[in-house]
């Protein structure tokens, strides 16, 4: 479910609220059932926004569904063009500290990397796994790309040199952010004991940093934290928001949350590989199609094991979420690899799961 959150909420003190008030916020929060889902926030209308020296590299394509045409902007250069685009790329690393309770993507897994580490050896950044769909080979590539050769396979087959491809990340230095208590809590979801945030506070922190670490317009920042959800408010009954992508009007960037254990909602990078897709095919967070924004990962967000399937790199299982294909949205079928509506392949209709 894809849900665009107001950037300037309105924070009621604790202190106003009154004693009754406050155990029943707690037994609610207690009773509350996480929600996986992932979100999308839009830029400020009316900002004054000074344009970058250099801008993300993007296209600009279009097609007709029942007489209506949508055209949309993606990133990199159009598959027609037979080209390669590799996006600089950035990690932030955000440790989160909420009472007693550390959250730190330097936590050192059971494999013995961190989770910056096992993060950056990935498929979604490795280039070594060979993406062989229905049959067709459509790359020995990183995941993101092969999901958009395969997106566009109907005219990739033929300009084989097209790729979007992110580069090496620059890991950066580790931000610390401590939430205030009526803007966070912690709980157990999905099985993980999870810090959880507001959304609208914790995107209001990260924003500012764009600019104090002087990243371009043209890269992807990669905001990464460790064992915790965003919220709609800041517990359990708002919980639980694996990543979002954003745009602030000149620089698109994305956040999501490593969660280290098996089977959980946004376990290990399944949650990057959703906002990943989704930056790559929605950039500006404006795309649009018959059944609304064109968000490429919202459709199968629902699906077992949260749409994710395992792929094996350098002695881990890593998670990566299927996602959909133009043809979802309306697009000629012909468009993508075997004319299916996902990457690997599950049957759908024009629509059925939403955008």
């Amino acid at each position: 479910m894809k849900t665009s959150f107001l950037k300037n909420a309105l924070i009621v003190p604790v202190a106003a609220l009154s004693l009754t008030g406050l155990i029943q916020a707690q037994d609610d929060q207690a009773n509350a059932t996480p929600k996986p889902k992932f979100a999308v926030l839009h830029p400020k209308p009316g900002a004054n926004l000074e344009q970058p020296e250099v801008k993300l590299p993007t296209w600009t394509g279009s097609f007709s569904y029942n007489g209506h045409s949508y055209s949309y902007v993606m990133v990199g250069k159009a598959p027609t063009s037979n080209a390669a685009t590799t996006i600089k790329t950035y990690i932030i690393p955000i440790k989160v500290v909420i009472g007693s309770h550390t959250f730190d993507p330097t936590h050192v897994l059971t494999n013995g990397n961190t989770v910056i580490q096992n993060t950056v050896a990935s498929p979604i950044f490795d280039k070594t796994t060979t993406y062989i769909q229905g049959g067709v080979n459509v790359g020995k590539t990183q995941y993101i790309d092969a999901y958009q050769r395969a997106n566009f396979w109907g005219q990739v087959q033929t300009n084989t040199n097209y790729h979007l491809r992110l580069g090496v990340p620059t890991v950066l230095a580790e931000q610390t952010l401590t939430p205030p208590a009526n803007q966070s809590s912690t709980g157990n979801a999905f099985g993980v004991s999870a810090g959880i945030v507001n959304i609208n506070w914790f995107d209001a922190k990260i924003q500012p940093l764009l600019k104090t670490l002087a990243i371009p317009a043209n890269s992807l920042p990669i905001f990464l934290t460790y064992d915790v959800y965003l919220s709609d408010n800041s517990g359990l009954s708002g919980c639980c928001i694996g990543g979002y992508h954003s745009y602030t009007g000149v620089q698109a960037y994305s956040e999501f949350t490593y969660a280290d254990v098996v089977g959980a909602f946004s376990q290990n990078v399944s949650a990057l590989s959703h906002e990943i897709g989704e930056w790559a095919d929605d950039p500006e967070t404006n795309n649009s199609s018959p059944c609304g924004i064109l968000e490429v990962g919202d459709p199968l967000e629902g699906n077992p094991n949260y749409g994710a399937y395992p792929y094996s790199l350098h002695g881990f299982t890593y998670d990566l979420q299927d996602l959909v294909t133009l043809p979802y949205f309306g697009a000629p079928p012909s468009t993508s690899v075997n004319s299916w509506f996902t990457f690997q392949g599950e049957s759908l209709k024009v629509c059925e799961n939403g955008s």
